[in-house]
């Protein structure tokens, strides 16, 4: 699964409890990078390989992305 959009950015950086320079410093992209990502509505326009430094920290921390029909984020089950 794959980040698509600002919201489902901001959605994952919520549920985190992470503050754009937390998913910066994380991701070793620059916050104005993150701010202008979280802006769109639509599929995020980006560099690929930044948008995989963003997207892998946020699953590092723990979430997962949901790309059915109705895109999404949720926190990975822990392990017991």
């Amino acid at each position: 699964m794959k980040l698509n959009n600002g919201r489902q950015l901001r959605a994952a950086r919520a549920l985190l409890g992470w503050d754009q320079p937390k998913l910066a410093k994380a991701a070793k992209v620059a916050i104005g990078t993150i701010r202008r990502m979280e802006s769109f509505e639509s599929s995020i326009q980006s560099h690929t390989g930044t948008l995989l430094r963003v997207q892998t920290a946020l699953e590092k921390g723990g979430i997962e992305f949901l790309n059915d029909d109705r895109p999404g984020v949720r926190l990975k089950e822990r392990p017991r």
